[in-house]
């Protein structure tokens, strides 16, 4: 049951990042002399900038970066949790076991993360 809560509470951490990472796009732009465009890249002060060319590929690579990112910080908080609830469990069987689990399934995490991240990079940047 304890194992379904740590679940739970990844899914529920990816699920509110996802939506974040994913939230509506901005319509209309308001350019720093004032005029309205549809269009960042078409105001002056955006002219010369790097993401101008960001194509959609470019866009889905950073936010799926941004998810496992946060879901790898997750992953080392955990860790941090179960160490320092493993500090705190005086000798009690029960807290040293729910620690030894929290900070395996946090290794497991952060490993699942750098793998995925990993992956994702690998697969998207031959897909170009």
């Amino acid at each position: 049951m304890k194992k379904m809560n740590i679940v739970k509470t990844l899914g529920l951490a990816v699920a509110v990042a996802a939506s974040f990472a994913m939230a509506a796009p901005v319509s209309a732009w308001t350019c720093l002399d004032g005029t309205q465009t549809t269009n960042m890249s078409t105001c002056p002060e955006y002219k010369n900038a790097e993401y101008k060319d960001q194509n959609l590929s470019d866009t889905f690579t950073t936010v799926i970066n941004v998810i496992i990112g946060i879901v790898g910080f997750l992953a080392v908080i955990m860790i941090i949790i179960g160490g320092i609830t493993y500090t705190t469990s005086a000798g009690d069987a029960g807290k040293v076991k729910k620690a030894k689990d929290t900070i395996m399934y946090g290794i497991i995490g952060l490993i699942v993360a750098i793998l995925a991240f990993a992956i994702v990079n690998f697969v998207l940047a031959n897909i170009k």
